[in-house]
């Protein structure tokens, strides 16, 4: 059982969330990832299956430095389904897991298995609220779902909320990437660390925060009921 689950499509899509995660885990929260594929055909040189064998181990491992629950599926990078099957398989980490909120991507990416992911979650929740669904495990729903402020996924993206960080979480999360090849420069020349640094702080002085990582959420979710204004 997890307090906060990020669902990612692949491997190493906690670069953009993880420092929220370590925040969350600094407040005495459990924390967990879900991968639905492992991301494996981004590598110049490694075939997809040596390459998946790899990011495996990093995902272990930086599950392991987050102090995170790590739950992974087996779909293939760039083939993701948004079929009833993988709702389903979804729906029963949730069930497991039972965290009382999700992070996920938000919709508008270059990315399809980011657009899929962000697509599978409405469902999933529900398959994972109703007894009926599956007798196998005891049904749970998901109260909230934010979604992530991430360099793929940013068309339409709008920031409604914003989660204060500190250092500690920013170097903690370095810490963890760093876990990945992706993120120490091996595989690819684009700055992903630096990128989310700077987006902390940027985002940090428009809150009047610090740090901050920035996320919209659901339509549902902007509805509150106050007492009072002030």
């Amino acid at each position: 059982m997890v307090d906060v689950l990020a669902i990612g499509a692949h491997m190493g899509d906690e670069v953009a969330w993880g420092m929220t995660l370590a925040a969350h885990k600094r407040l005495g929260l459990s924390i967990g990832m879900l991968h639905l594929t492992p991301g494996e055909k981004g590598h110049k040189s490694l075939a997809p299956e040596e390459y998946a064998a790899q990011k495996r181990i990093e995902a272990a491992e930086c599950a392991a430095v987050l102090g995170a629950e790590l739950w992974q599926l087996d779909y293939k990078d760039g083939e993701l389904p948004t079929t009833d099957a993988v709702k389903h398989q979804v729906a029963a980490v949730l069930r497991e897991a039972r965290p009382k909120t999700i992070i996920t991507h938000w919709r508008g990416s270059m990315h399809k298995d980011h657009t899929a992911t962000h697509e599978l979650i409405p469902d999933s929740r529900f398959y994972a609220g109703i007894r009926a669904f599956s007798q196998e495990a005891e049904p749970h729903w998901v109260p909230s779902v934010y979604y992530a402020e991430n360099w793929e996924d940013l068309s339409g993206f709008v920031p409604e909320v914003f989660m204060r960080l500190t250092q500690e979480d920013m170097d903690l999360w370095e810490r963890a990437m760093r876990c990945y090849a992706l993120f120490r420069g091996e595989v690819a020349t684009f700055p992903y660390l630096e990128y989310y640094k700077a987006q902390c702080r940027a985002r940090g002085c428009t809150s009047m925060s610090g740090l901050a990582s920035a996320f919209a959420v659901p339509e549902d979710q902007r509805k509150k009921v106050l007492n009072s204004l002030v």
